[in-house]
């Protein structure tokens, strides 16, 4: 695959998630995480609005498509963004937090994919899977 339907979403993730993080960590200590959230997400929202407005079909037809997972997926993702505030605080660094939460989440998407969604893994994945666990460990000696 290539191109930039391809490539593009990819480098658009990129730089959306480096961005994140190094946002994240510029969040002033004293402020409420609860607070801070609520205008991102007030952001988020009139950001969402205006792409929709461009891109979107008919409301009508498609707030029919609404069901529990975008409700779900509001909450998971205060999760994450509450989860990262909270490393940082901690102390996490930037330049390991990122990767402990995403090789962890990594491992245990691969085990559902197997489990859950009856995915195959071959030789090459394994190995690489094996590298991940090495990884992990060695950034935390």
């Amino acid at each position: 695959m290539s191109g930039l339907a391809f490539w593009g979403p990819f480098a658009l993730t990129v730089l959306s998630n480096v961005l994140y993080h190094n946002i994240a960590k510029w969040t002033p200590v004293s402020l409420s995480p609860m607070l801070g959230l609520g205008v991102t997400y007030f952001v988020s929202f009139v950001l969402c609005v205006i792409g929709y407005y461009f891109t979107g079909g008919g409301i009508r037809n498609d707030i029919q498509d609404l069901n529990w997972v975008s409700f779900a997926w509001g909450a998971v993702l205060v999760g994450i963004e509450v989860g990262y505030l909270l490393l940082y605080r901690a102390g996490w660094e930037i330049s390991l937090a990122p990767l402990m939460v995403n090789v962890t989440g990594a491992l245990i998407l691969i085990a559902m994919g197997v489990g859950l969604y009856n995915e195959s893994l071959t030789i090459k994945q394994g190995i690489g899977i094996i590298f991940c666990l090495i990884g992990f460990f060695l950034v935390r000696v």
